[in-house]
This record gives structure tokens, C-alpha cells and sequence, in this order.
């Protein structure tokens, strides 16, 4: 079995359009996000924010901002839906839960990463 036909095995019941339009509308959200903070770093009292609370903020958005490209490349490439570990469909409960996620849920624990995705 190819890869490609894992990834429409493991998508074949939700519409990729409605998980790709969560993984866009999630690209978009942290990338204004992190404008936000960008622009609150450069303000005299750094917007109300510490600088340990603007630097951990602005390096969760761009992580989720990599994210959420990675995916939708993964799209693109045919291979979205599938874990990059074993090479099995994604639970499509996962998809739901984490748009962005690599791993199948029993995996992700074997990814070595502290957000499971």
C-alpha cells in the first residue's frame, strides 16, 4: 500500500478542505499573533509584557506557525494523515484534535518531543 492511499484512508471520512481550512485559520491566527508581540517588544514598556513572557509567547506562535506550513505541505505532498514513524494512518480523532499532528497516537510518545504533535 503507498503512502498516498494511507493518506486517503486516513482522511476518507472528514473533508481535507475542513482540516485544511483549521490548519490555515491556525497559520493565520499565530502569525498575527506573533506580529502582535513583535510590535509590543519594540513599544517603551514592551507592551505590559515581561521579556521572558514576550520571548516564550512569540517562540510558541512561530512553532505553531511551523506547524500548521509543515501540514499543509504535507497536504500538498499527498502524505498528510499519515505518521511519519510508522507510516499508518493518523486517527482521524487525532486530525481533529491536532491538525498539525505527525504521529499516530502511538508514536507520538516515541517522537521525543514535548508537544506530541
Amino acid at each position: 500500500m503507498t503512502v498516498a492511499t494511507r493518506q486517503t484512508q486516513a482522511v476518507a471520512d472528514e473533508p481535507l478542505e475542513l482540516l485544511r481550512g483549521m490548519l490555515e485559520e491556525q497559520f493565520a491566527l499565530h502569525t498575527a499573533r506573533l506580529a502582535e508581540l513583535t510590535v509590543s517588544e519594540r513599544l517603551p514598556d514592551d507592551g505590559g509584557y515581561d521579556q521572558h513572557t514576550l520571548d516564550v509567547l512569540a517562540t510558541a506562535s512561530r512553532q505553531a506557525i511551523r506547524g500548521a506550513a509543515r501540514a499543509l505541505q504535507r497536504m500538498g505532498e499527498g502524505t498528510y494523515g499519515v505518521c511519519e514513524n510508522c507510516h499508518r494512518p493518523i486517527p482521524l480523532g487525532r486530525l481533529r484534535a491536532v491538525p498539525d499532528a505527525r504521529y499516530c497516537t502511538r508514536c507520538r510518545p516515541l517522537s521525543g518531543r514535548r508537544r506530541w504533535s
